[in-house]
């Protein structure tokens, strides 16, 4: 399983968007993301925290349906 990087929630959310996430709102330190896709909907909620644990990073992107592997290369550029 590879290691995943320590970002903080800022940096996670500019990647994501990369991705064609869009910021639908916000409530307090919660910033919650869409993206339409052929099913629907899929939506997940990023901390703003200055650090993202690994488990954290793993299961938001589970929930935006983004490989670790696509993430990791899109981060790497």
């Amino acid at each position: 399983m590879p290691k995943l990087p320590r970002i903080s929630g800022r940096e996670f959310i500019r990647l994501l968007e990369l991705f064609g996430l869009i910021q639908a709102r916000q409530k307090g330190s919660h910033i919650i993301l869409k993206k339409k896709i052929s099913d629907g909907t899929i939506g997940t909620v990023i901390p703003h925290h200055k650090e993202l644990a690994e488990g954290t990073i793993r299961g938001l992107l589970k929930q935006a349906q983004i490989s670790i592997d696509e993430f990791l290369a899109l981060y790497n550029r």
